[in-house]
């Protein structure tokens, strides 16, 4: 049996597991008025006069609004001048109120009024008549089309370059939240691993992995959780009816949390037993891999030359050097933050290069069909010299968590 894995049961990992949040620091609003900073320099770039930030995780980024999307527009207009304006409906005046972090006038909209109409008076009353305007791109079609139908004389374009510009970037402090985020899921999947025992149900972890996250301080618990044993393993996302645990199977545990909005997300493949030759070399190389992707990451690379590093080597290996199976089906990594996937993404033929403060997944999965899939998942982060680990990259199949007896 690997280090580390089986051994113990649910109520012992639970009660080990204490708070881990106690010193985290929130984002302050002094933060938040310098990505606006940051936003209005982007846009003079992009020769626009304004953006809107639609509810959801890029209003949160700019103005610290924690404000779900829905059927209902409800967003800021951010401006050149760093001036913040806000469209809300009018009964929501007083939740908006408490969740916003950043001043700005708030303009109103009733149930039967058009809020198109509104944004178009917003850009009249600050003395735009025409230009250039962003609209979030993750805003939904509905919203896109009533805007651009509504004020015919402007221009609208993507606000990707601005939110992707900013957000790409992380600070000290955006990076210290992730950090302790991994901290705390890479002590939940230590932990599951040693909950671990033949005939256990995936469902049993899963709750096990949410619960431990919830006990290390997380309250929403798991962001998300995939476990799959044995030839489910194979399949990158999951299968719709997983099967139980037997001895000898391939482990495959991915999840993470949210902590201050910000996500984690790691993934653990070993085996529960002893493992075959196929899975020691499957294993093996997806380290090197892992490997070689990390070492392909340096400041001034392209975010498609780090995705061409790992492909050589299954490639050297004898597996797909392109994204056919067995070998890599996926992208080798994307970016993290408020989102689980975001800018940048290491896939071939990204021309993004990489700059300090951005932070990747680097997880090239092998899929080997009809058999098993291994997947080893740890994040970086850009610094001034190069790729740094948030997490240590598994050690071996037989102490895949490189524990010290």
């Amino acid at each position: 049996m690997a280090i580390g894995v089986g051994g113990s049961t649910v109520s012992i990992e639970l009660d080990k597991i204490q708070n881990m949040t106690l010193d985290v620091k929130p984002i302050t609003v002094a933060e938040y008025q310098s990505r606006i900073k940051k936003a209005t320099a982007l846009l003079k770039e992009e020769n626009c006069k304004a953006a809107y930030f639609h509810a959801g995780t890029n209003l949160y980024y700019f103005t610290g609004t924690k404000w779900n999307p829905s059927e209902r527009m409800v967003g800021a207009l951010v401006f050149e001048d760093g001036s913040v304006e806000y469209i809300v409906p009018k009964f929501e005046e007083g939740t908006f109120k408490a969740y916003k972090q950043v001043d700005g006038n708030l303009n109103f909209w009733e149930e039967h009024e058009n809020p198109y109409q509104l944004f178009g008076s917003i850009l009249e009353r600050k003395g735009i008549k025409t230009g250039t305007i962003a609209l979030d791109e993750s805003a939904p079609y509905f919203l896109i089309d009533g805007v651009s139908k509504t004020n015919p004389d402007y221009q609208f374009v993507t606000a990707q370059p601005i939110t992707a510009g900013c957000r790409m970037h992380k600070s000290d402090n955006e990076i210290a939240i992730i950090q302790q985020a991994k901290d705390i899921t890479m002590v939940v999947l230590k932990a599951a691993a040693r909950i671990l025992h033949p005939g256990i149900e995936a469902k049993t972890v899963i709750d096990f992995v949410n619960n431990a996250h919830i006990k290390a301080g997380i309250p929403s618990g798991s962001f998300f959780c995939i476990v799959l044993f044995s030839d489910d393993s194979q399949y990158p996302h999951g299968v719709s009816a997983p099967q139980n645990l037997k001895d000898n199977d391939i482990v495959l545990i991915d999840t993470g949390c949210r902590l201050e909005g910000y996500l984690s997300d790691i993934t653990r493949t070993f085996v529960y037993g002893t493992p075959t030759e196929a899975h020691r070399k499957i294993w093996n190389l997806e380290k090197a891999t892992q490997k070689a992707a990390f070492d392909a990451a340096q400041i001034g690379a392209t975010c498609g030359s780090v995705d061409d590093a790992a492909r050589k080597v299954l490639s050297e290996a004898g597996l797909s050097g392109d994204y056919e199976i067995p070998g890599l089906p996926h992208r080798v990594g994307h970016g993290t933050g408020l989102d689980i996937h975001e800018y940048p993404y290491l896939v071939r033929g990204n021309q993004t290069i990489l700059r300090e403060g951005m932070v990747v997944s680097n997880e090239p999965m092998i899929c080997i069909p009809g058999q098993f899939g291994i997947r080893h998942e740890d994040h970086f982060y850009m610094t001034a010299n190069g790729p740094k680990w948030f997490t240590t990259p598994m050690e071996s199949i037989d102490n895949p968590f490189g524990i010290q007896e």
